[in-house]
C-alpha cells in the first residue's frame, strides 16, 4: 500500500523559512513532487524532482526561493522554501508520479497535506 506522509507545515511570518517533508512508502517512484492550493483557488503546481535529483522543475512564483530535494535512502522528498509571502499560504501536498511532470493528472499519488500560513 503507497502512503505519502507531509510534515513540516505551520505559521511563519513574512521574510521566514520552513521545510516541509514528504516521506513515501510502499514503493519508490521516478519523481515526486509538491503542489499546492490557497483558499478558493484550484491546485497549483510548485516544484518536483526526479528519484536521481539529477533534474528539478520550479513554477516561476516559487524559483529562487524554494528549493526541492531528496533522499532516496529515506523515499523522503523535502521542500525547503525561503523569503516566503502572504501569497504563498496554502495547503502543500507531496506526490508520486513516474515522469517528470507538472500536472496534477499525471500524479497517481497524493498525501493527505500540510498547512502553510504566512503572515504579513
Amino acid at each position: 500500500q503507497v502512503q505519502l506522509v507531509e510534515s513540516g507545515g505551520g505559521l511563519v511570518q513574512a521574510g521566514g523559512s520552513l521545510r516541509l517533508s514528504c516521506a513515501a512508502s510502499g514503493r519508490t517512484f521516478y519523481a515526486m513532487g509538491w503542489f499546492r492550493q490557497a483558499p478558493g483557488k484550484e491546485r497549483e503546481f510548485v516544484a518536483v524532482i526526479t528519484s536521481s535529483g539529477g533534474r528539478t522543475l520550479y513554477s516561476d512564483s516559487v524559483k529562487g526561493r524554494f528549493t526541492i530535494s531528496r533522499d532516496n535512502a529515506k523515499n523522503t522528498v523535502y521542500l525547503q522554501m525561503n523569503a516566503l509571502k502572504p501569497e504563498d499560504t496554502a495547503v502543500y501536498y507531496c506526490a508520486a508520479t513516474d515522469g517528470l511532470y507538472y500536472t496534477l493528472d499525471k500524479y497517481d499519488y497524493w498525501g493527505q497535506g500540510t498547512q502553510v500560513t504566512v503572515s504579513s
